[in-house]
């Protein structure tokens, strides 16, 4: 008797032990922030982001991280499946869930761990209702707003008032959350923020913050500007056209047409939101708004020093797609350039993970679910196309991809930009337009990071060129990616000089 009540007594310490080494993940996710806009980058010289400075000073600067689709939906649910969106299908931002898709929370739940969500879904038409896979729920309809939110909150709405704003009404929450779980109970919890997507709307305590500040516009910002075209900075530093013709570090001719129209667009500088916004305003409240996400990181690690969850939890930060600020005359995203496809990614783990590293291998968004579910010991499973870089964050030396895939499809919402397919390997990057009319893109990212100098017709990378063009067909092709998901068009929607015209 005395020897079976001590192997169930051995049996209870050892799944005890088992549960208490299981590591906590906080996953905070925000809309539209890119790669650079970080204080410690050095971008934007007067930007303040104490908290991602901190996390980058303790923990992994993941310095190219980058997106599959830099679209909203597509890359929120490649985050949550692993898989690109060729094989997940929510290409767009309209595009339904399929009911067979399994979210990386739902294995987090079969492995014991609690599981919460606060904050922007945005996927499928989906709206605010409950999602498969989370304990405790939390979000809003679609975009949803900076003040005053109305939020679902495990199946009932409330809807907030006294100028509630959405970042810190999200952060209180969670850490309401958070303080709630109990010892030795892994817990993963996923904090979605609305900032910083436009209309920027900064926090009251942040308004005017960088209100006289001087804008850093990008050397390419003036290079599509046509008779009538707004024009920005100081063109002996920032180029027009006729002028940079003649720089060797330029190649104006090869400008794809679809930039050139854009420029005068929703998403051009020229044409920015129908007109509605000034284009150096815009970019304050861009920085301004995101003080408030920086805010709600350092709130964030605050509440797990104070619980006693910081010596066991993973604190991941990252962004859903990047966001042009006037590089090529365009703002937004969904484009292949570098501030469209890269994003921030931070990871912050003192106790487990060595501080101060900046990791050079390519991530990307499929790579989350994976490595979620490697530090709750959870195997991946087969559906998911990405890998986990638990054991890169560590510093093991392992064998690890050196390409970065991408993929976007026409959205007849937003017709400027065509269907794209990419890839990324090394310092070449290569970009293909199907189905129009138009030149490729081939760039040398380590002697042109800022993407000016198009190499497609060069004689010199011809090679190069083919090689990229190949091996982007290959991963089309071995990946089920040799269709283009054509959804139904019901809507009657045209851009600046367009609309209702089809």
């Amino acid at each position: 008797m005395k020897q079976l009540l001590l192997v169930i007594f051995s049996g209870l310490i050892l799944t005890q032990s088992t549960a208490q080494e299981k590591l906590n993940v906080v996953f905070i996710l925000t809309d539209d922030h890119r790669h650079d806009a970080m204080g410690f980058t050095g971008r934007i010289p007067w930007l303040e982001t104490p908290n991602m400075d901190l996390m980058a000073k303790q923990g992994v600067w993941v310095k190219n991280a980058t997106v599959t689709t830099a679209l909203c939906s597509p890359s929120r649910a490649s985050i949550l499946t692993g898989q690109y969106a060729h094989t997940h299908t929510v290409v767009d931002n309209f595009s339904p869930l399929p009911k067979n898709l399994r979210f990386f929370p739902e294995y987090l739940q079969k492995a014991g761990y609690q599981t919460s969500f606060f904050g922007k879904w945005h996927m499928g038409h989906q709206g605010d209702q409950p999602q498969k896979g989370f304990h405790h729920w939390e979000s809003f309809t679609g975009q949803g707003v900076y003040f005053n939110p109305r939020l679902n909150i495990n199946g009932a709405r409330t809807q907030y008032k006294d100028s509630a704003y959405i970042t810190d009404l999200l952060t209180d929450h969670a850490i309401e959350w958070i303080k709630k779980q109990k010892k030795g109970q892994p817990f993963f919890t996923y904090i979605s923020h609305k900032g910083v997507h436009d209309e920027f709307m900064p926090a009251p305590r942040h308004r005017g913050r960088y209100a006289n500040k001087p804008i850093p516009y990008p050397s390419t910002i003036n290079l599509t500007a046509k008779q009538g075209s707004k024009i920005f900075g100081d063109t002996t530093q920032l180029p027009l056209a006729h002028r940079a013709a003649s720089d060797p570090s330029y190649n104006v001719k090869d400008i794809p047409s679809w930039v050139w129209a854009q420029r005068n667009s929703w998403h051009g500088v020229d044409f920015m939101y129908n007109g509605r916004v000034w284009f150096d305003e815009f970019y304050r409240r861009y920085c301004e708004t995101l003080l408030a996400v920086d805010e709600s990181i350092g709130r964030i690690i605050q509440t797990l020093k104070e619980t006693g969850q910081d010596k066991n939890t993973i604190l991941v930060y990252m962004g859903d797609n990047g966001f042009l600020m006037g590089e090529h005359g365009l703002i937004d995203k969904r484009n292949m350039y570098e501030e469209s496809q890269k994003v921030p990614l931070l990871v912050y783990a003192p106790a487990h993970i060595k501080g101060g590293q900046i990791l050079d291998a390519v991530i990307q968004n499929i790579d989350i679910a994976p490595t979620v579910l490697d530090i709750a010991r959870v195997e991946k499973p087969s559906q998911m196309q990405g890998t986990s870089f638990l054991p890169l964050l560590k510093g093991a030396k392992i064998a690890w991809r050196s390409k970065a895939f991408y993929e976007y499809y026409w959205e007849y919402s937003f017709p400027q930009t065509p269907t794209t397919f990419g890839l990324r390997d090394g310092r070449y990057k290569f970009i293909y337009y199907p189905g129009v009319w138009d030149v490729s893109e081939l760039y040398d990212l380590e002697t042109d990071p800022e993407e000016k100098k198009n190499l497609w017709r060069h004689p010199d990378y011809q090679e190069t060129a083919m090689r990229l063009r190949n091996e982007l067909w290959d991963w089309l092709e071995q990946t089920g990616g040799m269709q283009i998901p054509l959804k139904r068009i019901t809507e009657k929607r045209g851009d600046y000089g367009m609309h209702g015209l089809y």
